[in-house]
């Protein structure tokens, strides 16, 4: 047998595949397939991208692949492609794209044999979880924590117990004969198991009758189905509108005709999916198994993760919902793709590669030739422009879809008005406001507060000399955060306690400056007496599953008053709330950057939506001491068509995205004068690109918080009216930029959403 070849990428920053010869007496590679490589001094897990006869490098630097993963079926050609494409569009290398795609388990190479064997796992049983963990000792603690994991996960391997209970076999064999728990060898993947949260929010009994369609709804769903090949739509309901159902009742058609058919749904951030996968579940519990709907995000355990990535790839999973990571999850035989919120920045990974989720599942879903829905009641002005250039089809859910249900009015007060007027406030809540939240307080409703901005102030001062406690590792002023007394940094995190002094004049009557909803939290309890005040925010839902445990809190009533950020203000479905108030709203306003406005528009327009969906009438009150200001004229409106219309030629009045593409090089050094230095060394290095004619390089600028963990930053932002022309300047660009040296690290985004 001749000699062969393998192409294998690393996760590694130089965009290179690098030659193995593979062992003559294993099985034929095949591309798609992992393989243990030497690499330097160490081992690594690559991809078989290529197999080939021949190799260029010569014999004695050749090295040996070490073993081949058999038991994981290969990675299709198509995903291969994705990665492929994303790696050349995003400027990273294939390795950096294809291996951080895959679960953790896999690129460990000593956790293959127990991954990818059949296991034996615990499934808890409905006895089990009522009974778990109210039966245990108080002070059992190593078996309370058993049980606690079990009913989270809904299953557990051995393994996975045993890392909690050093007696889990025993320990569950006895819950086996108690009824509580079954065993059963599964195969590599399969997940049967539904959390009991899960179930006892899931369908139970005879399903209950699917909900008439409105008139918009029926032309959407017919015009998804009746999609041949790659079709893009643009969803753009309002909230409330019933952009899930239709969703729902597309892909149930989908997956009807191809009893082998997936989808993957993706939704902004990990706290919406536990209400998308109830919804789902209870939907599909007729006609598809527990473990055919799963779900793939940064917050799950590692096990749990790489059992759902095995499910979705072996193709038994068929429905997959997560964030961002899950676009490049591998889904075999995918039909279709659905975006929830598709104008949401958190599809947009920040760090390591930079890709847009969206843009890349419009791509998958041209590759693949199947139809792909953007939904939002904001949708991106870059998506706007698609579909106002028939690139897109839109579909419109002009109105509620509960009869009852109109969208809440919205009222601005004038915060200079109440100041003149002499009129009361209460620490950040104005008269009208909190006069508002009484009467719904009385009349049995909720109210939510919305104010994204966490911890208790943002800046701790002394009126005395001007002090103003900052951190010593960053740029920035540091948070106070009460509870905890601590101030704390939100951008490298570093911590200290509360002095009881000024460290410069001794003064001790340090005041807190500007508002966190910590503080606000505070306000309501004395300003609405008798009020169940709950916060959501970061610091509330530090710990697993605690965020869906107060959400649960407020669907049930338990809570008057929620006040919260971002976390609360999409995709919810609080029924029981008639106010919404919007507090410090206006440092949007003036913000540098150009999507500042868009952010807010979509960030307000979609907390706004929180009010009145369930037949009551709804009412929006937002603070702000500009209220001539266009932007809320268009919200009182609800008028997401002339924001987008007007702002839209603002861009293109400007040469900005959509009408321009943007790509922007980061570097951070010891200092900022090294980090400008470099940027100013690679836009020397640019001007020599012949392509780079048609690309505009701005100077070199400070990052607004220009230090972070005491490493300095700065910026420099290339664009150009052809995107074409843009990325074969940035190809011509990366290895000019890799000779140059002074700085500790760079990057290169492409289509940066933060300026």
């Amino acid at each position: 047998m001749s000699d062969l070849f393998v192409r294998v990428a690393l996760d590694h920053p130089l965009p290179a595949l690098y030659d193995y010869r593979y062992p003559a007496d294993a099985p034929t590679p095949v591309p798609g397939l992992l393989v243990r490589v030497p690499f330097g001094r160490r081992d690594m897990v690559g991809l078989i991208f290529e197999v080939s006869a021949h190799s260029e490098v010569p014999a004695e630097r050749l090295r040996d692949v070490g073993a081949t993963c058999f038991a994981c079926p290969p990675l299709s050609l198509q995903w291969l492609e994705l990665t492929g494409f994303a790696a050349d569009y995003y400027q990273r290398g294939l390795g950096e794209v294809a291996l951080p795609a895959l679960p953790q388990a896999l690129r460990d190479p000593l956790r293959w044999a127990r991954l990818l064997a059949p296991r034996e796992c615990y499934r808890l049983l409905p006895a089990g979880a009522a009974a778990l963990p109210d039966a245990l000792p108080a002070r059992a603690h190593a078996l309370r924590r058993l049980a606690l994991a079990l009913r989270e996960s809904g299953e557990l391997d051995l393994a996975e117990a045993r890392e909690r209970h050093p007696k889990a076999a025993a320990t569950l064999d006895a819950w086996c004969r108690e009824g509580w728990v079954e065993r059963e060898t599964l195969p590599p993947g399969a997940s049967h198991a539904i959390p009991a949260a899960r179930r006892e929010s899931g369908a139970a009994g005879d399903p209950a009758p699917l909900p008439v369609l409105s008139d918009e709804q029926q032309v959407a769903v017919d015009s998804i189905l009746a999609a041949r090949g790659f079709a893009p739509f643009l969803l753009h309901g309002v909230t409330g509108s019933g952009k899930t159902e239709v969703y729902l009742r597309a892909l149930a058609e989908r997956l009807a005709r191809d009893p082998t058919a997936q989808a993957l749904v993706l939704v902004p951030e990990i706290n919406l999916t536990p209400q998308f996968e109830a919804t789902f579940r209870a939907r599909f519990a007729a006609t598809l198994s527990d473990g055919a709907i799963v779900t793939l995000h940064s917050g799950l355990a590692e096990g749990e993760r790489a059992r759902n990535w095995l499910a979705a790839h072996t193709g038994e999973a068929r429905i997959v919902l997560g964030t961002r990571l899950a676009v490049l999850a591998s889904l075999p035989r995918l039909a279709m793709l659905v975006v929830d919120e598709e104008h949401d920045p958190a599809y947009k990974q920040q760090e390591g590669l930079r890709y847009s989720a969206r843009d890349l599942a419009v791509w998958r879903a041209k590759q693949l030739g199947v139809p792909v829905v953007l939904g939002s009641a904001t949708p991106s002005l870059e998506s706007w422009w698609q579909a106002e250039q028939g690139r897109y089809t839109r579909l419109t859910l002009s109105r509620r879809a509960m009869a009852d249900a109109a969208l809440p009015s919205v009222r601005l007060i004038d915060l200079e008005d109440e100041r003149r007027r002499g009129r009361a406030s209460f620490d950040g809540l104005s008269g009208p406001l909190v006069a508002a939240m009484k009467a719904r307080l009385e009349r049995g409703e909720q109210s939510l507060v919305f104010l994204n901005r966490r911890g208790y102030a943002p800046v701790l001062s002394c009126d005395a000399c001007g002090w103003v406690a900052g951190c010593p590792r960053c740029s920035a002023y540091v948070v106070l955060h009460k509870p905890e007394r601590v101030l704390r940094c939100h951008h490298c995190g570093w911590e200290s306690r509360v002095p009881r002094a000024c460290p410069d004049c001794g003064n001790v009557d340090l005041a807190p400056m500007g508002r966190g909803t910590q503080r606000i939290e505070e306000a309501l309890a004395s300003a609405v007496p008798g009020a169940r005040v709950l916060r959501i925010d970061a610091d509330s839902t530090r710990r697993k599953g605690s965020a869906a445990a107060l959400f649960s809190d407020v669907h049930a009533g338990e809570v008057d008053i929620l006040v919260g950020t971002q976390m609360i203000a999409k995709g919810h479905d609080f029924q029981r709330v008639s106010l919404v108030g919007v507090l410090n709203a206006d440092n949007a306003l003036f913000s540098h950057d150009f999507r500042a406005s868009e952010r807010l528009f979509a960030q307000l327009m979609q907390v706004s939506g929180r009010a009145g969906r369930a037949g009551l009438p709804g009412e929006v009150l937002v603070q702000t001491r500009y209220p001539r200001h266009a932007l809320y004229h268009a919200l009182t409106r609800h008028d997401y068509l002339g924001f987008a219309t007007a702002t839209l030629a603002e861009r293109r009045d400007a040469h900005l995205p959509p009408f321009a593409w943007q790509a922007l090089l980061r570097a951070e050094g010891r200092t900022l004068e090294a980090a400008l230095t470099f940027l100013q060394q690679a836009a020397d290095a640019l001007q020599a690109i012949p392509a780079a004619a048609r690309v505009h390089a701005y100077d070199a600028v400070p990052m607004t918080v220009v230090k972070v963990m005491n490493v300095h930053r700065a910026q420099l932002l290339v664009e150009s009216t052809s995107r074409a022309a843009l990325l074969a300047t940035l190809r011509a660009w990366q290895p000019a930029l890799r000779t140059l040296r002074g700085v500790l690290r760079w990057s290169l985004e492409v289509d940066p959403l933060d300026i």
